[in-house]
């Protein structure tokens, strides 16, 4: 029996049911929903909807489903079409006529609308909280790499030298602008629908400000039928995990490199590492791989759901149904990744020697000795060409550049240049990649990580 059987001659065809059906994946919004239906209960009894023992019986009716759904002891029956009905179903038998007055003054619309916010409020919290110990552990291995160093990559091609926690402080850096998106995200979407119906209210004297402050909602809707019809939230949460998941999938790119080698700038622990079926000697970076092929994943869910609302008419249509297997996909995959991605970082190990010999590459040099050229008051595009002529004139002989610049008069002066690290301590600019700037940039990267943890 369907919650609206009494229109109906007969029951729906199969066919329909399994196209229809969303319980197989949303009996995951269990405990939210038994959330917000405790708190319309309360709503209900302040009222007057509902007697004090009404009320009573009715919360106590809910925690014994929540209990059964914890034990794993609920049993579904054959008519329940999604989570909620289940619910309202099981409380019914519990509680007979009361539990019938579950849905009093509500619609499904305004119960999904606040079962899902209730959701993604807390998937929001939960991917912020991963994406901010990923953070906390790649300010770890700097910090324990402190002297460590690498060549920084423009196009693929060695450009200049870098310290290795300037490296990872950038991905740290996209990374809280990612946290900061979640919350925002967050705090938008923190706007009860409950009390809206289907979509045009209800001629019952409820007061949804009740349930909206109990469930920690900031505010209670303004619009009925925006209400029930809005789903920016999930699109925007959608938008936020993808970009995160970009990020990551930049990360997994550079884990991959770096642990090739060809680059052999760090390698993974065994156990976030894979083997070969075939292949005896190999040690895969498997984990790094497949963070880079999820954002891909993450991009579709978004994209689809854009799709399934972009010619919606108001007010509620099922196509909604749709914003729910992308959402839960969405968190639990990049939930995976910071997750893996956070112990792969921990097991690495970084090869300091290889990196400081790539980074100590001596064309690396050639932008040094074009901004001294500068510094004594050569124009900064004849500094260039000058310095270009003696790259090229290294490249076409085969010689170290450090020779070539020895062995030229005018440049004699600039040896120095070259001694070893020399490059990378004079990288002194405010938000630079030397050692000069590195203490102020790691302050800031930790206070805005604490602002963070406030706000969640």
């Amino acid at each position: 029996m369907t919650l609206w059987s009494g229109r109906f001659s007969s029951p729906m065809d199969e066919t329909l049911w399994n196209l229809s059906e969303s319980y197989s994946f949303d009996h995951v919004l269990y405990e939210h929903d038994i959330r917000g239906s405790s708190a319309h209960v309360t709503g209900l009894a302040a009222v007057g909807l509902l007697s004090d023992e009404e009320s009573s019986t009715l919360l106590s009716t809910l925690e014994q489903i929540r209990s059964e759904f914890e034990s794993g002891s609920f049993v579904r029956a054959p008519g329940d079409e999604d989570v909620h009905m289940a619910i309202e179903r099981r409380a019914t038998e519990l509680a007979g006529d009361v539990g019938a007055k579950l849905h009093t003054g509500r619609s499904r619309n305004d119960q999904v609308a606040t079962t899902l916010r209730l959701f993604t409020r807390d998937a929001l919290s939960e991917i912020a909280r991963a994406g901010l110990f990923l953070v906390e552990i790649l300010l770890e291995i700097g910090e324990k790499n402190e002297d460590a160093y690498l060549p920084g990559y423009t196009h693929l091609q060695r450009a200049q030298p870098v310290l290795l926690s300037h490296h990872l402080n950038a991905h740290a850096f996209a990374l809280l602008r990612d946290v900061d998106r979640l919350l925002d995200t967050r705090d938008r979407l923190n706007v009860s629908p409950l009390g809206a119906g289907a979509l045009a209210g209800t001629s019952l004297a409820l007061d949804p400000t009740i349930a909206a402050d109990l469930l920690g909602f900031d505010a209670t809707f303004a619009n009925s039928m925006d209400a029930v019809s809005d789903r920016d939230f999930v699109a925007e949460t959608l938008f936020d995990v993808a970009l995160m998941g970009v990020h990551l999938s930049r990360i997994g790119e550079e884990l991959v490199l770096w642990t090739s080698a060809e680059f052999n700038f760090a390698s993974l622990g065994d156990d976030f590492t894979t083997g070969s079926s075939m292949l005896p000697q190999k040690k895969n970076s498997d984990v790094a791989e497949l963070a880079r092929a999820k954002s891909g994943r993450l991009v579709g869910n978004l994209t689809g759901l854009l799709v399934v609302l972009k010619g919606l008419p108001l007010s509620y249509n099922r196509d909604l149904q749709e914003d729910k297997e992308p959402l839960f996909d969405s968190v639990r995959q990049v939930l995976l990744v910071l997750r893996a991605l956070s112990g792969a970082f921990r097991s690495m190990t970084f090869n300091d020697d290889v990196a400081k010999s790539a980074a100590d590459d001596q064309f690396l040099v050639a932008i040094d000795l074009a901004e001294e050229l500068v510094a004594e008051g050569v124009p900064f595009r004849q500094a260039h060409e000058k310095v270009g002529k003696l790259v090229a004139k290294a490249v076409a002989q085969k010689r170290p550049l450090r020779d070539v610049v020895a062995a030229t008069p005018t440049y004699q002066r600039f040896d120095h240049l070259f001694d070893e690290g020399e490059a990378l301590v004079r990288r002194r600019s405010p938000g630079a990649s030397g050692p000069g700037p590195r203490r102020d940039q790691a302050q800031r990267l930790r206070q805005s990580a604490d602002e963070a943890r406030q706000r969640l």
